[in-house]
C-alpha cells in the first residue's frame, strides 16, 4: 500500500516537471525523481529568459483558479533566485495534476495579452498586494 502510494506521488511529480518544462521557460531545480529525494517539483525561470511575467505573477494568477503554488526567493546569498514549488502528496492524482498543468498554460497565455502585477521585493514576499501576510 504505502509503496504504491509513494510511487504514484513520484510519478505525478515527474509528470508535473515534464509538463512544466513543455509549457514555459522553466528550469527544473528538483524534478521529483525518487533518486533525487522527495516527490516535489521546484523550478525557476531560465537565466536569460524574460517571459513578461514573474513567478510571483504566475502564483497570483494560479490563485485565481484555486491553486496555491508559492513563489519565493531562496535564503540569503541566493536570494536573487526566485522559485516555485509543488510538494506532491497523496491526493494529488495524475488527473488533478493534468488540470493544474492546464491552468498553468491558461495563466501563461493570459500574460501574453494582459499586463502583470510585476510583483517584486516586499509585496512579493507578502504574497499579495494588500500589504497583509497570507
Amino acid at each position: 500500500g504505502y509503496q504504491r502510494i509513494h510511487g504514484d506521488c513520484y510519478d505525478t511529480a515527474q509528470m508535473l516537471a515534464d509538463g512544466l518544462q513543455q509549457i514555459g521557460p522553466f528550469e527544473m531545480i528538483h524534478s521529483g525523481k525518487e533518486q533525487e529525494g522527495i516527490p516535489a517539483v521546484t523550478w525557476r525561470i531560465k537565466d536569460g529568459e524574460n517571459p513578461g511575467y514573474t513567478l510571483y505573477d504566475l502564483a497570483d494568477r494560479l490563485r485565481t483558479r484555486g491553486w496555491l503554488v508559492p513563489a519565493y526567493s531562496l535564503p540569503p546569498h541566493a536570494d536573487n533566485i526566485i522559485v516555485q514549488r509543488i510538494l506532491v502528496k497523496q491526493g494529488l492524482s495524475a488527473d488533478l495534476a493534468s488540470l493544474l498543468l492546464e491552468d498553468f498554460k491558461r495563466a501563461i497565455d493570459f500574460f501574453a495579452t494582459h499586463q502583470t502585477h510585476d510583483f517584486k521585493g516586499k509585496e512579493a514576499q507578502m504574497g499579495n498586494h494588500t500589504g497583509r501576510p497570507n
